[in-house]
């Protein structure tokens, strides 16, 4: 049933999707209400909701325009399923608007398959991610797609390595400048958050500690799942699905390494995992597997989010 629902592409899973962000995000909100009376707070938590909805129609279109998925509604459905995980990241800023950031530069590194405007491409990823690391400093690691992505493409233009320094170059003299406006230090900035810390205690209770674990459990599913019938994937897409694969285990070792860590750093790895889970049930061919995936993933969301609250 649910599978014949997102089958389709149509205005009403997208009014469904956006109604049930709408619903899930003001539950969460509602639980403290002090920031009612700030008209600041009120237009950042206004501000949060505009970049959760902006990353789901980009990733819908990364997904769509890139040929990673049929006309179909269920990407945007993992990702809502896979957000219900952590509800932590609702009200985390520098997360969600990292994870936008890589958005951007994710969705010219997956169209550089074309092969057209490849060093514009090139720079804008990098640009992105650079900007990103500036809300979470370890998305810095994620030049490592760049790179793999110029392997994959454009490697015998000696040009396109040099793009990724370029860009770093630019997003270093535009930071320095904005140091200087606002009168901060730039270097203490950027080293207080390139710190590397390795330790998983970071759980509030039990509840985010049975979170991580289902999550990681459904994780692994679907990159097996990937990596087994790889082969079955058409041809032309074979490239995307593998900078997919390098995309989760870079926003894995980003969570791995970085301070400060909590479940919500795990959001960018949900977005590769979408990428995956929609492959899984689009190329399955028992339909009955696919609705036991879908409800047992219904299931394990709504039981992660709501015992969080």
């Amino acid at each position: 049933m649910i599978t014949s629902v997102f089958k389709k592409s149509t205005p009403l899973n997208y009014s469904l999707v956006v109604i049930l962000i709408l619903v899930f995000f003001f539950l969460f909100q509602i639980q403290e209400v002090s920031w009612t009376s700030s008209y600041f707070l009120v237009f950042q938590k206004i501000s949060f909701l505009c970049f959760i909805f902006a990353s789901f129609f980009l990733v819908n279109f990364i997904i769509k325009k890139n040929g990673l998925s049929k006309d179909n509604g269920y990407a945007i459905f993992f990702y809502l399923l896979f957000l219900l995980f952590f509800p932590g990241i609702f009200n985390n800023p520098n997360v969600l608007y990292a994870n936008f950031f890589i958005l951007l530069a994710i969705r010219r590194l997956i169209s550089l398959q074309s092969l057209k405007a490849s060093k514009e491409k090139i720079f804008d990823a990098s640009f992105w991610i650079l900007i990103a690391s500036l809300f979470q400093f370890w998305c810095i690691l994620f030049l490592i797609l760049v790179f793999i992505s110029i392997i994959f493409h454009v490697s015998r233009d000696y040009r396109n390595w040099v793009l990724p320094f370029i860009a770093f170059l630019g997003v270093a003299s535009l930071f320095l400048m904005v140091s200087l406006i606002f009168k901060f230090d730039a270097v203490e900035f950027i080293r207080n958050r390139a710190v590397i810390d390795l330790r998983i205690d970071y759980f509030k209770n039990n509840y985010e500690n049975g979170a991580f674990s289902i999550y990681v459990a459904v994780a692994l599913f679907f990159v097996v799942s990937m990596l087994m019938t790889l082969s079955d994937r058409p041809q032309i897409v074979h490239i995307s699905y593998k900078k997919t694969v390098a995309y989760f285990f870079i926003a894995v070792a980003v969570f791995l390494i970085s301070p400060d860590k909590s479940n919500d750093l795990l959001l960018f790895s949900i977005v590769p995992l979408t990428i995956m889970a929609s492959s899984h049930v689009q190329y399955a061919k028992q339909k009955l597997n696919n609705e036991i995936v879908f409800y047992v993933l219904i299931l394990c969301s709504l039981f992660t989010f709501f015992s969080q609250l």
